[in-house]
């Protein structure tokens, strides 16, 4: 098992929902943390008690490129490294295929799958000069099977975990190993609306998180490409 002593890893979208439980999992384990967010006054409210040299801010829109080479940069200038991504910005939509709306499939398509892709690309070298590169991308089990009519979500998870594998494919010989997490439904602001189960029944962020920890903590020779949680019983085909 790796160590967190000394590694660094960046979360993106940290400021509520599996995010947040991720980073207070890892910041527990004893990760350095880049955050990367829009909100960042809850990102800040979210670390004040931590330890400041453990802990960077910084400002990251999925939607906006301009804003993410200066993340990754501004991290490896506090840290002078990254040992592991964790994409977990994204949006949902109900959008369906007899109803579509292209600014809504241009803006999901944005956050869920060109986001992540761009983040991986300019973290990529660092992962790389890490030899134990780490990159999780935050799926969903609607990227294994579809059971609902949000097509637009659907298709960009789908999509999610096509991006995983060719993450796993491209710097394996460097030590870099991506896994894509596929969670069903958990209670977060994502499922507000839903009324499939109670909320106390749906997987946990902090159950997620903890996931997350292990599968950074894997060694090279232990990898997880995929990891599907649910909380009820379904065929999977």
């Amino acid at each position: 098992m790796l160590t967190p002593d000394g590694r660094m890893i960046l979360i993106s979208g940290a400021n509520r929902g599996i995010g947040r439980a991720v980073a207070q999992r890892l910041y527990e384990a004893g990760y350095a943390l880049s955050l990367g967010g829009r909100d960042l006054d809850a990102l800040t409210e979210l670390s004040a008690a931590w330890e400041p040299g453990r802990i960077h801010i910084a400002r990251y829109d999925a939607q906006d490129w301009a804003s993410h080479r200066p993340w990754v940069d501004a991290a490896v200038a506090r840290f002078g490294r990254i040992d592991g991504l964790v994409n977990n910005a994204g949006m949902h939509s109900t959008m369906t295929l007899r109803a579509p709306n292209e600014a809504e499939l241009d803006a999901i398509w944005a956050v869920n799958c060109k986001g992540p892709l761009n983040l991986i690309h300019h973290a990529l070298p660092h992962l790389e000069a890490s030899g134990t590169g780490r990159i999780v991308n935050i799926a969903s089990m609607s990227g294994k099977r579809v059971r609902n009519d949000n097509i637009a979500y659907n298709m960009t998870k789908h999509a999610m975990i096509a991006l995983t594998h060719a993450a796993r494919r491209i710097s394996w010989d460097k030590g870099v190993r991506a896994t894509a997490l596929c969670p069903s439904f958990v209670p977060t602001d994502m499922t507000a609306a839903s009324n499939a189960m109670p909320r106390e029944d749906m997987t946990q962020p902090a159950d997620l998180a903890e996931l997350v920890a292990t599968v950074l903590a894997l060694p090279n020779n232990a990898s997880v490409a995929e990891v599907l949680v649910n909380c009820r019983l379904e065929d999977m085909l």
